[in-house]
């Protein structure tokens, strides 16, 4: 008796013996039962590609990709398993929506609930349940649309033009109120203050650490001082951590050890400076000229007069008018 010869299909041009498909649905049921998310929704995406998934299976791979967080993947298979028509169709809803939630779909997700609301397709003893839950995400929704309006109103403030027409002491004070908060929605306005040549040079700086200290990532082209270049946020130091600004300060403390008072005052003027000059340091001038010229400067204020060196002592009081605003 001859034996039957299976059946071999062709894919893409690769070779697919009988049963693969199902194999790999039974290798992803398995994982997803024992907790292997990662792995079951590999087998699931793999499976999909030689079979059409049953009712099960895609709830199954759903809930899967919902568990590994990859909530625009289980949307999507979520609308492929309520577009059979499930027997257990309310489950599927549930999982739909808790979906839509997560991807913060509020007023999507109220909408739908009064469409099954109004089908009578929730069971009455789900019923409160649903209700509280639509009046709940029509809350939000709600919050969600005030808040996108102040963002837009908060935009419309930090517009550079707007900004511009602000006294100096003003400008600064708005960008002090933003300390603390969430700055991503008017990146750009802050972006223009930073670059802008007609904002005061402490003001970029400011507006500048705000960026740091939240780590947003983008390149800023910014001019100080004759001078230009390109930062990026996400990977910049602060003012007082800059190589240059610690290398100084060490070599003041240890040449003022003795001398409390002017040592004081020096390391206040050099945070303050260093704000001034960010994201530049003390451009051509050396760690020692530089730590020696903030002595001589303070020696100078307190009216003891040697030879100094003025072109250093001349750029500090520069830096020094730039740290006072109008």
């Amino acid at each position: 008796m001859k034996k039957k010869k299976q059946q071999i299909q062709r894919q893409d041009n690769v070779i697919l013996f009988p049963g693969v498909g199902e194999r790999l649905l039974e290798q992803a049921h398995a994982y997803a039962e024992s907790s292997q998310y990662n792995l079951a929704c590999e087998a699931f995406a793999e499976a999909l590609h030689y079979i059409e998934g049953d009712e099960f299976s895609l709830s199954v791979y759903a809930y899967s990709l919902y568990e590994m967080r990859a909530y625009q993947e289980a949307k999507k298979i979520c609308e492929e398993l309520l577009a059979i028509g499930p027997t257990m169709y309310f489950e599927a809803m549930e999982l739909y929506l808790t979906i839509s939630m997560q991807l913060r779909e509020f007023k999507q997700v109220e909408k739908l609930i009064e469409t099954l609301l109004d089908e009578g397709a929730i069971p009455e003893s789900q019923m409160e349940k649903f209700k509280r839950l639509k009046n709940l995400n029509a809350e939000i929704a709600s919050n969600q649309l005030v808040q996108q309006e102040m963002q837009e109103q908060e935009i419309e403030e930090f517009s550079i033009s707007h900004f511009l027409l602000l006294p100096q002491y003003e400008q600064l004070q708005v960008i002090y109120q933003l300390t603390g908060t969430n700055i991503r929605p008017i990146v750009q306005p802050l972006i223009q203050v930073i670059e802008h040549e007609e904002i005061h040079p402490f003001i970029q700086s400011i507006t500048l650490i705000l960026l740091v200290e939240q780590q947003v990532d983008v390149e800023i082209v910014i001019k100080k001082f004759q001078r230009q270049c390109t930062v990026n946020p996400a990977y910049l130091a602060l003012p007082t951590k800059l190589p240059q600004y610690e290398k100084v300060e060490a070599s003041i403390a240890m040449i003022l050890e003795k001398d409390p008072t002017s040592l004081a005052m020096v390391q206040q003027l050099l945070a303050k400076h260093a704000i001034v000059a960010y994201p530049f340091e003390w451009l051509d001038y050396g760690t020692e000229d530089i730590a020696q010229g903030y002595i001589d400067y303070v020696h100078m204020l307190f009216g003891k007069v040697h030879e100094m060196d003025d072109g250093i002592v001349g750029f500090l009081q520069q830096l020094e008018t730039f740290s006072e605003l109008h």
